[in-house]
């Protein structure tokens, strides 16, 4: 048996999913953990917020609470990658600021960042069609979401099923070029 010591340390990569509330990122998280060679972690950020107790959180305090909840994410990430492990994310870069921070945290060449694409009008109905989400949720983040615009690979989940867009990103992985999107975002912002 290995000794953990002996085991040498390497960077995990990070298929880091980018797109508005109910864009479909999950589905397409799930389809990666299907057909990708070795093992993976999936970590939404949803999972961190369903973590939370249910105790009442007074309104003006809200904000200061998601706001924790989000960076201890991005840690959570950064850490699993920085153990090893592979993760696929899927997150709401909905305010600036959390882009930066994953910038700051993830190590660049060890992203792919995946711009996940849907249509308004599908937002809108795919919405509906959940009913746990608030009405015009995604419309709403669809601005800021992809404002950056540089990514690895993109999706656009009203003509491509999760599948098919799975399988564009498992074929992106073997030859990632230089610079890497979230290279080019750092030296950027």
């Amino acid at each position: 048996m290995e000794h953990l010591d002996s085991v040498p340390p390497r960077q995990g990569l990070v298929i880091f999913l980018n797109g508005t509330s109910s864009s479909g990122k999950s589905s397409i998280a799930t389809e990666l953990l299907s057909i990708l060679d070795e093992p993976w972690f999936h970590m939404p950020v949803d999972a961190f917020h369903a973590m939370r107790s249910s105790v009442p959180v007074p309104p003006e305090q809200v904000g200061t609470l998601l706001h924790r909840t989000w960076q201890g994410f991005h840690r959570a990430v950064a850490g699993m990658a920085a153990a090893g492990n592979n993760v696929v994310v899927d997150h709401v870069l909905s305010a600036r600021w959390r882009l930066h921070d994953c910038l700051s945290l993830f190590a660049p060449r060890d992203v792919v960042f995946v711009g996940v694409h849907c249509p308004p009008l599908e937002l809108a109905r795919r919405e509906r069609e959940r009913g746990d989400r608030p009405p015009g949720l995604a419309a709403g983040q669809l601005e800021q979401v992809h404002s950056h615009g540089v990514y690895d690979v993109e999706c656009d989940t009203d003509s491509a099923t999760p599948r098919e867009c799975a399988l564009r990103i498992k074929e992106f992985l073997p030859d990632r070029p230089t610079p890497t999107a979230f290279e080019r975002l750092r030296a950027l912002l």
